[in-house]
């Protein structure tokens, strides 16, 4: 097996996960030990590999002219890719109506979820930090980027020697967490099948609810994420980045296939600035700012999917939305996509800032809960690629030359 290539490997080993889950639920135990160790790998290397990686990204990118410009592609990006993505799957349900008859039945209360919900600026303003090593301890990534950004700038404010020392030292940091990355990264196949085997045998019961009366909310995000995936992207990528769109999916399987497992962004992140840079020949200067930073505010696949849910919860209630209400939740999802990453339940605070923002009952989110964990392994895998995508789009209009 480990003669093939990981994303093959990743591949069977996701196959089999899905057998033994079904199959030999009782024993999920037996291997699930594999699939928490990775998770907690991953997780372990996250905070220092961005810390590291985004300074030595930004004192390689030099002045502020610089990185004002990769800032400001950066951003007009991840802001259009989501835009885009809203937008189709509001069309979507609109066009289709899931919620029109829906089964109330499945309706689940949701005690934490008034807890978890918060004003979206509180959010955004959790950006800039009080205490960077309490953001630190708390996993707090978009005030850790943030941080990061501004020391990495004013390094490059120092004077030669002092200069010289502090970039060494990141870039040194650097090196040694992609080191330790690429050693994890060999476990991928093992923590995949531990991580898809709990997640089979947890959901076994629910499976019949995808065929249920949530089939239509289902297929309807299902489809706008493989439109944002498979049309806008690559005609992203192809006519602005002038890249292979196939080639470049090609490059990135292992990073997607360990998303789609692990539903996690930013646990992928490690191995998608590794095959960001290996396979398809992005620098660091750009894939070290790019990447954290898409993984904490670019949410295509999220943003899509909360839009849809919006929508779904109004018309199961009954509830005409206006063409205003359906504009606010454009925006709303928009900001709460970027404002929700690294905070607890990030999807019931994102879902819950939406419904309130338009009046809609907080208790609808327990109608979609039985077949989240699925979608959540497609909208983050959205995520990932929407990542990608925008990394190679940006190196090319840097004039780097790529493989892909």
């Amino acid at each position: 097996m480990f003669k093939l290539k990981l994303h093959w490997q990743i591949l069977i080993a996701l196959i089999i996960a899905v057998i033994y889950g079904l199959i030999f639920t009782e024993y999920a135990y037996l291997v699930t030990w594999m699939g928490d160790l990775f998770l907690r790998a991953l997780k372990m290397i996250i905070v220092p590999l961005i810390l590291t990686s985004i300074i030595s990204g930004v004192t390689s990118i030099g002045d502020a002219q610089n990185l004002g410009r990769l800032g400001l592609k950066t951003i007009t990006y991840y802001i259009t890719t989501s835009l885009f993505a809203i937008i189709t799957g509001l069309f979507l349900v609109n066009l289709i109506q899931p919620g029109v008859g829906a089964d109330l039945g499945l309706k689940k209360d949701v005690p934490e979820l008034a807890a978890a919900s918060g004003d979206i600026w509180e959010i955004i303003f959790r950006m800039v930090p009080t205490n960077i090593f309490e953001a630190l301890v708390s996993f707090d990534i978009l005030a850790i980027i943030f941080f990061s950004i501004l020391f990495g700038f004013f390094i490059t404010k120092l004077e030669s020697n002092q200069k010289d020392f502090l970039t060494n030292l990141f870039n040194s940091g650097f090196e040694v967490m992609m080191k330790l990355t690429h050693f994890i990264i060999r476990f991928t196949p093992l923590g995949i099948l531990g991580v898809v085997v709990g997640v089979v045998a947890d959901q076994r019961e629910n499976l019949g609810a995808v065929l249920g009366s949530l089939s239509k909310y289902f297929v309807t995000v299902l489809i706008g994420l493989i439109i944002h995936s498979t049309i806008t992207l690559p005609l992203i990528i192809r006519t602005i980045g002038k890249v292979n769109p196939w080639k470049h999916f090609q490059a990135m399987t292992t990073p997607l296939l360990t998303a789609f497992s692990t539903r996690s962004s930013s646990a992928t992140l490690p191995l998608t600035i590794d095959a960001i840079e290996s396979n398809a020949g992005v620098s660091n200067k750009i894939s070290s700012f790019v990447l954290p930073l898409g993984a904490t505010i670019n949410m295509d696949g999220t943003a899509l999917y909360e839009c849809v849910a919006a929508m779904f919860i109004a018309q199961a209630y009954g509830i005409e939305m206006s063409v205003v209400q359906q504009v606010l939740i454009v925006f709303t999802a928009l900001l709460a996509s970027i404002g929700a990453a690294g905070i607890p339940m990030a999807g019931l605070v994102m879902i819950s800032v939406i419904l309130t923002a338009v009046g809609l009952p907080l208790e609808g989110v327990g109608l979609i809960l039985a077949v989240d964990p699925f979608l959540d392994m497609c909208r983050t895998t959205v995520n990932v690629f929407s990542d990608s995508c925008g990394t190679v789009t940006i190196a090319k209009t840097e004039g780097e030359i790529l493989k892909v």
